[in-house]
């Protein structure tokens, strides 16, 4: 097959997206920002901006890649409490919805990074497909961050939902027609009224009934996104071996998505990752039951690395 290029050379702009042009700019220019607050009613923003409140002193960054069928939108739980605790986060888009997102998104992370307004240190987010295409940029030397988070980190042998293993060679983007088995389930329906399939999704994406509801009434999430496979590129790019800056791991023990044990293994080729584990956790650990837990271990992260790239110990359970 033809591996998938990390970094389109070519994107369109369009009234909500940026294009690549924007990398070298303070802010995405055509990117639709929204900070914090309700977006009932608007278009659904590239980018969204959570900041630390006026009392706290700003203490890092934060910049997150949705995962598939996901919009910056659906991680204001997680960008509000962790901005509560000084950080400013930063939600950019899904790049599996093909090259022009992809290169949107690279060109938005690159244009966050250079933004003097966002303190260090700054730290590439991902969940899920958005876990693969940081740790891809990161790899490859595309960015230049101080630590990389990664949350539902997919493996090569679990690329839908269903747990099976299908080859991402069958699509270089998220874009692709779904499998016939995803078709017979309904997880592509148009409206995903009554599918089982969205149903099953919706599962295995949470444990949270009100995530659940919320993803459930979201015009803009994409049903049956995660029966399409991660792009083959950027998994064999993301490899952490060649990561030299601290990694943090976040996993649900019952992600059915990205099961445990093959995550576990990615991890491990990583000179400096951590990896906890959620007791119970499904696959968006950010949006699952436990997210307080998720966000707990995620600011002790940041705490530490404030403190140095080695990672200091803050806090010991003894």
């Amino acid at each position: 097959m033809t591996s998938t290029p990390l970094i389109p050379t070519t994107a369109t702009s369009s009234a909500v997206t940026s294009s690549a042009a924007t990398a070298a700019a303070p802010r995405p220019s055509g990117a639709s920002v929204v900070t914090g607050g309700d977006t009932t009613g608007e278009a659904t923003p590239t980018l969204r901006a959570f900041d630390n409140p006026p009392q706290v002193a700003a203490r890092g960054t934060v910049i997150v890649v949705a995962g598939r069928g996901e919009h910056p939108g659906v991680y204001e739980r997680f960008g509000t409490r962790i901005a509560a605790d000084g950080y400013r986060v930063r939600v950019v888009g899904d790049p599996s919805r093909g090259e022009e997102a992809a290169a949107t998104v690279t060109a938005d992370v690159r244009s966050l990074l250079a933004d003097p307004d966002l303190p260090a240190p700054r730290v590439l987010a991902g969940s899920d497909a958005g876990a693969a295409f940081a740790a891809a940029l990161t790899a490859t030397g595309a960015v230049d961050i101080d630590a990389l988070l990664l949350v539902g980190l997919p493996t090569a042998d679990s690329a839908d939902s269903t747990g099976s293993a299908d080859s991402a060679d069958s699509a270089d983007f998220g874009d692709s027609a779904p499998s016939d088995q995803a078709r017979e389930r309904g997880a592509a329906a148009p409206d995903g009224q009554g599918a089982p399939g969205w149903t099953a999704e919706l599962e295995v994406r949470t444990a949270c009934p009100a995530h659940q509801a919320r993803l459930d009434a979201d015009p803009e999430v994409r049903r049956g996104a995660l029966e399409r496979p991660v792009p083959a590129a950027w998994l064999a790019d993301g490899d952490l071996a060649a990561v030299t800056v601290p990694v943090l791991g976040v996993h649900g023990t019952a992600d059915l998505v990205s099961p445990l044990g093959r995550a576990r293994a990615r991890y491990a080729a990583a000179p400096r990752a951590e990896l906890v584990t959620i007791e119970g956790g499904r696959h968006d650990a950010l949006n699952d039951a436990t997210h307080r837990s998720a966000a707990a271990a995620i600011v002790l992260f940041l705490e530490r690395l404030r403190l140095g790239a080695d990672l200091p110990t803050i806090a010991r359970w003894a």
